[in-house]
C-alpha cells in the first residue's frame, strides 16, 4: 500500500492502521516534509514529490505497490492564497496517479467534497456540486475523472465523502468543524470555550477511528460489491449547544460564549446530515461512535482523571 500526503492527520492515522493490519514492511508513506523520528521508525518512509512522475513510477515498481490511498492535496484556505499550486498539486498530481493505477493495476482511493449547492440536509451520494473553492473544485474533479478511468480503464478508483473528523491526538486547527474538538481542550484548560458558530449550527461529524476504519472496509470490499465508486459514509450530526450539553456532563461548570465569526458563512453551506445509506447496504459500512461515546473517548484520551466521571456516567 503505497500513502501519498501521509504526514496529515488522516494519512498517519491510516498508515498506522494499515500496518498493524497488514505489516509493517507492507504500508510505504510518502510526503515532502521531514517526518517525525516515530514515523520514521514505524515503517518504510520515502521522499515523493506528487508531481513527480518518473519517481512515482520508480516507486511504484520497486515497491511492488497495489493500493494507492491520494491524500496529497492543498486544503481550502492555503490553495485560496495559492491557487495556480493548489491546480497543480490537486490537478495534476491526480492525474499522475490515476495513471500510475492504470499503468500498473493498482487500485486507489481518493477522499471526495461537496459544494454550497448540495441538498443540505440528508445529502444522497450524487448530488449537484459546485463548490467555490479550488480544493472543492478539485475534488469533483478527481470524482468524475476517477469515474472515467474505471468506465474507461477498468481503474478500480474508489471515493468516501467524510463528515467532519475529530480526533483527540491532533490539536484543534482553526478549521470551520474544529470547535468539536476545540471545546475538549478548552474544558480541560480553561473551563471557558468560545465557539465562533451559532448554537443551533447542525454539522456531520465521525471520530477519527470509524474514519479510518471505513477506508479500510472499503477498500477490502470486492468490487462485485460496489454499486457505485463513491459514496457518503457519517456516523452523527449535533449542533454545538448539543456537544456543550455533553461535555458538561464531564465538565459541570464548562462556561461558554457565542462569538460568530467567518466560519459560520462556510457551515451555512455545508450539509447538516449525510444519507450514507448506500454505504451501509452495499459493504456493510456501520459506525460505532455516537456522541456520548465520541465524548468519553476524547476525555479518556486527553485526561484519565476524568475515567471516574466516566464510568459514573456509564453507570
Amino acid at each position: 500500500v503505497y500513502c501519498t500526503g501521509s504526514l496529515g492527520q488522516l494519512g498517519t492515522g491510516l498508515a498506522k492502521v494499515l500496518r498493524q493490519r497488514y505489516g509493517p514492511t507492507n504500508v510505504i508513506m510518502s510526503d515532502i516534509r521531514k517526518p517525525p523520528q516515530e514515523i520514521l521508525e514505524s515503517g518504510p518512509f520515502v521522499f515523493a514529490d506528487i508531481l513527480d512522475f518518473k519517481k512515482l513510477q520508480e516507486l511504484i515498481v520497486n515497491y511492488n505497490i497495489d493500493w494507492i490511498i491520494h491524500f496529497s492535496a492543498l486544503l481550502s484556505a492555503i490553495g485560496e492564497n495559492n491557487v495556480p499550486l493548489a491546480m497543480r498539486v490537486n490537478i495534476e498530481g491526480l492525474h499522475n496517479v490515476l495513471e500510475l493505477a492504470k499503468q500498473y493495476r493498482l487500485k486507489i482511493f481518493v477522499p471526495r467534497a461537496f459544494g454550497p449547492d448540495s441538498p443540505r440536509d440528508l445529502t444522497p451520494d450524487l448530488c449537484i456540486q459546485r463548490p467555490r473553492t479550488i480544493y472543492g473544485v478539485s475534488k469533483v474533479h478527481a470524482e468524475l475523472l476517477g469515474e472515467y478511468y474505471y468506465h474507461k480503464f477498468d481503474v478500480d478508483f474508489r471515493s468516501l465523502r467524510f463528515p467532519g473528523i475529530i480526533s483527540a491526538n491532533t490539536n484543534p486547527g482553526g478549521g470551520t468543524t474544529d470547535y468539536a474538538v476545540k471545546i475538549f481542550h478548552d474544558a480541560l484548560k480553561s473551563g471557558h470555550f468560545k465557539c465562533y458558530l451559532r448554537e443551533d449550527t447542525m454539522l456531520p461529524m465521525m471520530f477519527i477511528d470509524d474514519c479510518l476504519r471505513s477506508v479500510v472496509e472499503f477498500m477490502e470490499t470486492p468490487d462485485s460489491k460496489l454499486k457505485m465508486r463513491t459514496y457518503n459514509v457519517t456516523a452523527m450530526s449535533f449542533t454545538p449547544d448539543e456537544i456543550v450539553e455533553e461535555v458538561r456532563k464531564y465538565v459541570p461548570e464548562l462556561k461558554v460564549t457565542y462569538e460568530i465569526d467567518g466560519r459560520q458563512a462556510i457551515a451555512d453551506t455545508w450539509p447538516k446530515r449525510f444519507d450514507d445509506s448506500n454505504a451501509r447496504a452495499d459493504w456493510g459500512w456501520k459506525h460505532t461512535m455516537d456522541l456520548p461515546q465520541m465524548c468519553k473517548a476524547m476525555f479518556k484520551f486527553l485526561d484519565p482523571s476524568h475515567q471516574n466521571q466516566t464510568q459514573k456516567i456509564q453507570a
